[in-house]
């Protein structure tokens, strides 16, 4: 199989971590895949006309995308725990985890985007409504905090990734203040031998 892949994205980083959690790695050719909002690339569009990262190419030639669809995909491959429950109440809630942290990554590189312009064409009340929506969604995974202790699915590897990229790109946010408990189930998650080898790279253009 092949990967489009980028060492910064975080929607790539679920996918990688759970290649290491399931023993996956060997199966999977990683190719290094730029995928920019205003630039579309063409390399990416041959599998995928969103030229969205990630994308994962199949033997058979089918592409499957987004993170959540491969996630599951993959999940499917191996003999150990499932990161997807099969059904009940474990499942919804780990698709409900899923969502939100996913929801929160997508404002959050809209924001960053944002954020990057120069002043004067940032948009104030988008910047305030952001923040509205990640202060709020932060509060909801702190309240829930005590419960990621419990197992480690498709959810805790989604919320896990999406602290992981606020400190990776949103550190002036401080947001460790104010969620104490949510704070310490991350210190966890970073623990992960899969985590350590997925840490976004800097130096990898």
């Amino acid at each position: 199989m092949k990967l489009h892949w980028s060492p910064r994205s975080p929607f790539v980083r679920k996918v990688a971590i759970l290649l290491h959690e399931t023993g996956l790695q060997a199966r999977v050719e990683r190719v290094r895949s730029v995928a920019a909002i205003a630039t579309p690339n063409p390399a990416i569009m041959v599998d995928n006309p969103l030229s969205q990262i990630p994308t994962l190419v199949l033997d058979d030639g089918q592409a499957l995308y987004d993170s959540p669809v491969i996630c599951e995909y993959l999940d499917t491959l191996h003999d150990g725990p499932r990161y997807f429950p099969p059904a009940g109440p474990a499942r919804w809630t780990a698709l409900q985890r899923q969502a939100l942290a996913d929801g929160m990554l997508a404002i959050l590189l809209i924001w960053r985007q944002e954020r990057m312009k120069a002043p004067g064409q940032q948009l104030p009340e988008w910047l305030a409504a952001f923040a509205t929506k990640i202060a709020a969604s932060l509060a909801r995974l702190e309240a829930g905090a005590a419960s990621l202790h419990d197992g480690h699915d498709i959810g805790h590897v989604t919320v896990g990734c999406m602290l992981s990229y606020l400190d990776y790109r949103f550190a002036d946010l401080h947001w460790r203040a104010g969620h104490p408990a949510l704070a310490a189930w991350h210190a966890t998650f970073e623990a992960r031998p899969s985590v350590i080898a997925t840490r976004p790279d800097d130096a990898q253009t």
